[in-house]
């Protein structure tokens, strides 16, 4: 099943929480924080601002991105847990590539 967001919303894939401290403790399911990064799976057209006018959307398809821990609302979709939020609650987008050579 495809789902297509309306005006600024954004559709996110969460990524599964890290679960080993870096001290090599297991965390339980139940101790796990919600977790606050994403992958952007779908977007909307974008919001109109007072003139009318379709304001597109500075995210696209494929971006990793940070959100607020309490944002958007979770949906299940074809058994994969999903959220959906507001474009302005995203608050940045993870440079994936640049991270992966400063490792290298």
């Amino acid at each position: 099943m495809k789902l297509r967001p309306l005006q600024d919303r954004v559709l996110i894939r969460l990524v599964e929480p890290t679960t080993k401290s870096s001290g090599g403790i297991l965390i339980p399911d139940t101790a796990q924080e919600k977790p606050m990064e994403g992958e952007v799976i779908a977007v909307g057209e974008g919001a109109r601002d007072a003139t009318g006018r379709l304001q597109p959307p500075d995210v696209k398809a494929g971006d990793h991105v940070l959100f607020g821990k309490w944002a958007g609302s979770e949906i299940k979709l074809d058994g994969k847990d999903l959220t959906i939020v507001k474009e302005s609650d995203i608050m940045g987008v993870l440079d994936r590539p640049a991270r992966a050579k400063k490792a290298a």
